[in-house]
């Protein structure tokens, strides 16, 4: 597949300092060419590469990866295990690259459910990456954001209960934020889906209440470099008000 190498973009200029992607449409891309499914995935993990490495060369500091869903799950078995056994090949054939790009890996999601050997190789890669310095690639895996703030309200009735919170009234948005398995991550600037679906997919629905959102009809394994760089300058077209109106956000510009 021929790859256009000659794209720059301005570095100058507003960058999103997170950007978070749904990765959509592997296996449709895969069932156009008559394909296995896994295929699609297979070649969805080479897009990872390029947009990761595309992310480093744009000055992007966090890169949120939603890489499997809870829903997930309920896809045919056969499939599901396929899609292990990819990730596990992806962890280990790409740990010297990861390091040699100083990429820092974290990972966010119900974690325990991943069976033990992929559970096991993730938490060797974050172990290995902790100390590296360039974009933090956060996966999510196994993760659903109903669940995540499910179960922030959960750990904070806990907290309460023991006497760890006792001032429920004196609870801000940063507070509750904590108990998030995103903690000491922060909210995307830019949200990014692919396949021409329009929809968020339970993903970061905490974190994405004013995340800008594009989206692109190419399918996942067609998603070249120069597309992440146009969402990139689309990006710095908008006007991000925060709920203050335009001349507010400009006389303080």
């Amino acid at each position: 597949m021929e790859r256009n190498k000659n794209t720059s973009v301005n570095t100058e200029r507003e960058t999103p300092g997170h950007v978070a992607i749904i990765m959509d449409g592997n296996g449709r891309w895969a069932s156009e060419r008559g394909l296995e499914r896994w295929q699609g995935h297979k070649e969805g993990v080479e897009t990872v590469r390029r947009v990761l490495e595309a992310s480093g060369e744009m000055g992007i500091k966090y890169l949120t990866l939603y890489t499997f869903s809870i829903e997930n799950w309920n896809r045919p078995g056969q499939e599901v295990s396929m899609l292990m056994s990819l990730m596990v090949d992806a962890i280990l054939s790409e740990t010297d690259n990861l390091m040699r790009q100083q990429v820092k890996v974290k990972a966010i999601g119900n974690l325990k459910d991943l069976p033990v050997d992929v559970r096991e190789k993730l938490m060797d890669l974050i172990r290995v990456t902790a100390s590296n310095t360039g974009v933090v690639l956060v996966l999510a895996l196994s993760y659903g954001a109903r669940w995540e703030i499910l179960q922030a309200a959960r750990q904070l009735a806990i907290d309460y209960k023991e006497g760890r919170v006792t001032e429920l009234e004196a609870l801000d948005v940063e507070d509750f934020a904590r108990y998030l398995t995103t903690d000491e991550i922060p909210d995307p600037d830019l949200l990014i889906r692919t396949s021409g679906e329009c929809r968020l997919s339970n993903f970061l629905l905490w974190q994405i209440a004013y995340t800008e959102l594009y989206f692109v009809d190419k399918l996942w394994p067609d998603f070249e470099k120069e597309d992440l760089y146009l969402a990139v300058q689309n990006f710095r077209k908008r006007e991000r008000r925060f709920g203050k109106t335009g001349e507010q956000i400009n006389k303080i510009e």
